[in-house]
């Protein structure tokens, strides 16, 4: 596949166009191992700013970081039952090592909870040990039976955090406060705003008293679930002897949560902010904010390439992360277009005219209906005023993103016709009342191919609770948020 051929258009294949713009922008490849990908660096590059930026919010509010092993003995997953279950289709167990079969099989690690909380149950004895807030970056392996890059892979990375708490109360405290961390994060960083919510029993985490979510909406209004939090309750304590001593002298179980998001992030920026010529990368998370392209022509090279370092510099001084392109063989063009695929947010072009005139030319990867994209701006402002631009442009991915999931979102639907009917008009987020009765909800899950994403937190349920199910032949005990998902 040529890299000068056009994509595909959202509009007409989606999911053909997400799968292009991976590839073509260098964000990851397929590997030679089933369901794997190779992440490239343009797109790990992405992954760094993600990490970064949540690591430093992970220690703001008290948590450190730990590595544990990767093998974890099959007896500890088969402890918790629903976790067991939960998991084992998805299990990959090392069955033999050292040239000889093993008295135990290993599960390579598909989540971290067993093997954590075995090593929690050395360390902690008495309240004044509690909490213990720890956070892993690390790879899982998940035998995915369907794959995609960065969507869905067998192995990918990401960040686990568990704790152990004195009280119910103070886990569950816990919970809700890396969930609103997590919408935070999205916000500010990825310009991806979801919605957050508890989730169903059948949705939520296999071992968890409950689950919380984070569910954003894509461009082709289907939503993608970008982090979960989970209330464990005492089910992995009872299961490894986590007990400490109170206050009062009493043994009790401790209580735990867990919490993660994953390299699925990079896939969710791609489809909130992309379009047909490729990647749009939100400034805070662009490995390049800004490329300078010399236009390089006759007897003034050496100036156009001289002024280029100069700019370099100056944009560095101000904290842009900038790069200049002056590779020959390839023409000025080709250069544009390859860094409109790969999302950079501005693009500076610096030619003989410009030195003439003092000025930059600022093209920035997108802009309203109808406004130009190049501006000619004096060289000193441009330069000043470059870092401002960048934050706008993060600004306005937010604010756009918003728009688009207050407009894909329809409330209020009051029957199953009334929820077909919006999900065949193109709605992304549904909103209806819900029995709690989990056959309704497998009912449309089976008729509409659509779930309850979540219970939604107070700021965004609607402003009048609906007072009957979506089945139409009982009450509503809560209203629900469904959607065709990722």
């Amino acid at each position: 596949m040529g890299n000068d051929k056009k994509l595909t258009l959202q509009s007409e294949d989606f999911s053909a166009w997400y799968n292009e713009v991976v590839l073509r922008a260098e964000l990851a490849d397929h590997s030679p191992v089933r369901g794997s990908m190779v992440i490239r660096p343009w797109g790990y590059g992405i992954w760094e700013h993600m990490q970064s930026a949540l690591d430093a919010m992970f220690k703001e509010t008290g948590h450190e970081n730990a590595y544990f092993p990767l093998l974890i003995p099959m007896s500890f997953i088969e402890r918790e039952k629903e976790h067991i279950e939960g998991f084992a289709p998805e299990l990959a167990v090392v069955t033999r090592a050292g040239g000889k079969e093993l008295e135990e099989p290993y599960v390579i690690r598909p989540t971290s909870e067993t093997i954590v909380y075995s090593m929690y149950a050395k360390w902690v004895q008495s309240y004044r040990d509690l909490p213990v807030l720890l956070n892993q970056w690390a790879n899982v392996i998940r035998w995915e039976m369907r794959t995609r890059l960065f969507l869905r892979t067998s192995e990918f990375l990401w960040q686990e955090g568990h704790t152990a708490h004195a009280t119910a109360e103070e886990a569950e405290e816990e919970t809700l406060l890396i969930l609103e961390l997590y919408r935070k994060f999205m916000d500010e960083w990825l310009a991806m705003p979801p919605i957050t919510g508890l989730k169903t029993d059948s949705e939520k985490f296999a071992g968890a008293v409950s689950s919380y979510s984070c569910e954003a909406l894509m461009k082709d209004r289907k939503a993608l679930q970008t982090g979960t939090s989970h209330f464990l309750g005492q089910n992995f304590s009872k299961q490894f002897e986590l007990t400490f001593q109170s206050e009062d002298g009493k043994e009790e179980y401790a209580w735990n949560t867990s919490w993660g998001v994953s390299t699925r992030l990079v896939g969710g920026v791609v489809m909130t902010h992309g379009d047909d010529n490729g990647l749009v990368i939100p400034p805070r998370l662009a490995p390049t904010q800004v490329v300078i392209i010399p236009i390089l022509a006759g007897e003034e090279t050496s100036e156009v390439l001289a002024k280029a370092d100069e700019v370099l510099d100056q944009l560095k001084n101000t904290g842009v992360r900038a790069r200049i392109d002056n590779r020959d063989h390839l023409s000025p063009g080709a250069k544009y277009f390859e860094w409109e695929r790969k999302g950079v947010p501005f693009r500076v072009e610096i030619g003989p005219r410009d030195l003439e005139k003092g000025q930059l030319a600022l093209v920035r990867r997108l802009t309203a209906e109808g406004e130009s994209r190049r501006a000619f701006v004096p060289e000193a402002e441009a330069i000043a005023k470059l870092p401002e631009k960048l934050e706008e442009f993060q600004d306005d991915l937010l604010e756009a993103a918003r728009v688009r999931r207050e407009d894909s979102t329809v409330r209020g639907v009051g029957s199953l016709g009334e929820l077909e009917e919006a999900f065949d008009s193109g709605a992304g987020f549904v909103y209806t009342g819900w029995s709690g009765d989990p056959a309704i909800e497998e009912m449309v899950k089976e008729r509409l191919k659509a779930t309850i994403r979540v219970l939604p937190s107070q700021e965004f349920r609607s402003v009048t609770a609906p007072s009957r199910c979506v089945s139409g032949d009982r009450e509503s005990v809560a209203e629900v948020v469904w959607a065709r998902a990722y």
